[in-house]
């Protein structure tokens, strides 16, 4: 059995012919060292314009097609109207009202700096008994992802997660964009994101992972610090750290490290 998942990053270089930036990455990576400036800008700006496209394949597509992302909307918008159908096809009538606003409140829950995910955003009065079984639905169809909490490093991971305590993100960063009504060209350029620029950041780090069939974490200590997310790999925990923009500060990141000396961290 074969789980698909949206077009990645990587995938998105092989369309667009640029496998060598694929292994100048890899590379890099592998040695630890710096890239070119210039080739690191260029992958930053084919990047922002993953951010906006996604990685359905309709989309991308379109892209590679016309070299423009004018139509990008309009397939989104279609597909994210595609799943509203679906609602309604496989859930009964009160069950797909309840799908529907859990969907709905994705954009929001993933704005506020705290992204853990809050029924009261849903509606007022919205419980978990409420609406737990909604998110399943969400989950299985894989139109969401469920980041869970850990509130330790004791492996597996999967054994001592927090169940109550969770964050959600859309399967692909593209349709994030499309839902939350953020321009393109504002994704492209880099401006008048606000905070929204955080939530697109972690979700992409988050479907990245998924995509590479990373069961995805955050760890969070005692409310004071917070790791975006915590992976396991060969018997290592390793913590990730995600930035919006170029900041050396990482509190939170040297706290899990202090705390539990992994081999090693990652900060992106």
């Amino acid at each position: 059995m074969v789980t698909l998942y949206p077009v990645d990053f990587e995938e998105f270089l092989w369309a667009l012919d640029k496998k060598w930036l694929i292994d100048e990455i890899k590379q890099c990576y592998n040695n630890n060292s710096p890239m070119d400036e210039i080739w690191h800008q260029d992958l930053l700006e084919l990047y922002r314009h993953y951010l906006a496209i996604g990685g359905m394949p309709q989309a991308v597509n379109e892209y590679l097609t016309s070299k423009s992302i004018l139509n990008i909307t309009n397939i989104q918008t279609d597909i994210l109207n595609s799943y509203l159908a679906d609602m309604s096809k496989y859930a009964s009538m009160g069950e797909s009202i309840k799908i529907r606003g859990a969907y709905d409140s994705l954009p929001a829950q993933l704005a506020k700096e705290n992204k853990k995910f809050q029924y009261k955003l849903i509606r007022k009065g919205a419980t978990a008994n409420l609406f737990e079984s909604s998110l399943d639905w969400l989950l299985t169809a894989g139109i969401v992802i469920k980041c869970r909490k850990i509130n330790h490093r004791k492996i597996p991971l999967i054994a001592f997660a927090d169940l109550s305590s969770f964050k959600i993100y859309m399967s692909d960063v593209g349709l994030l964009t499309s839902k939350a009504k953020v321009l393109h060209e504002n994704i492209i350029l880099s401006q008048n994101l606000n905070d929204f620029k955080g939530a697109l950041t972690e979700n992409y780090v988050a479907q990245a992972l998924t995509c590479n069939n990373y069961e995805i974490y955050y760890w969070e200590s005692n409310s004071m610090a917070e790791v975006n997310f915590v992976i396991q790999k060969d018997g290592e925990v390793i913590p990730i750290e995600v930035k919006a923009d170029t900041n050396t500060r990482s509190k939170s990141l040297n706290v899990f490290t202090s705390k539990y000396k992994p081999n090693y961290s990652i900060r992106i």
